[in-house]
C-alpha cells in the first residue's frame, strides 16, 4: 500500500523559512503528479503546489516566487520549499501523490507567527 509522510512543519517567525518533504514508499515516478495542499479551520482543502512527471510544476497564485516544489528521485521524496512566510501560510500542509488514484500523507503543521 503507498504511504506518503510529511515532515519539517513547525513554528517559524513572519518572513522565515522553512521545507517541507514527503516521503513516500514508492518511487515518485509512479505518480502522475504529486502536490502539496495545505488546509485550515473552517476552509476547504486548497492546492498549494503541483509537481508532475514531466517535471513541469504549478503554483497557486499566493505562493507564486516564495514557494518552490521538487523532488528527490533517489529518495523518493517531494520537498517544498516555503520562504518568505506570512502569517496566513499558518496551515496544516498534506502531500498527495496521484495515478489514478488519491493517496494522501496525514499533514503537517505550518505556524506562521511572532
Amino acid at each position: 500500500q503507498v504511504q506518503l509522510v510529511e515532515s519539517g512543519g513547525g513554528l517559524v517567525q513572519p518572513g522565515g523559512s522553512l521545507r517541507l518533504s514527503c516521503a513516500t514508499s514508492t518511487r515518485i515516478f509512479s505518480f502522475y503528479s504529486m502536490a502539496w495542499y495545505r488546509q485550515t479551520p473552517g476552509k476547504q482543502r486548497e492546492l498549494v503546489a503541483r509537481l508532475s512527471t514531466s517535471g513541469a510544476t504549478s503554483y497557486a497564485d499566493f505562493v507564486k516566487g516564495r514557494f518552490t516544489i521538487f523532488g528527490d528521485n533517489a529518495k523518493n521524496t517531494v520537498h517544498l520549499q516555503m520562504n518568505s512566510l506570512k502569517p496566513e501560510d499558518t496551515a496544516v500542509y498534506y502531500c498527495q501523490g496521484f495515478d489514478g488514484m488519491d493517496y494522501w500523507g496525514t499533514g503537517t503543521l505550518v505556524t506562521v507567527s511572532s
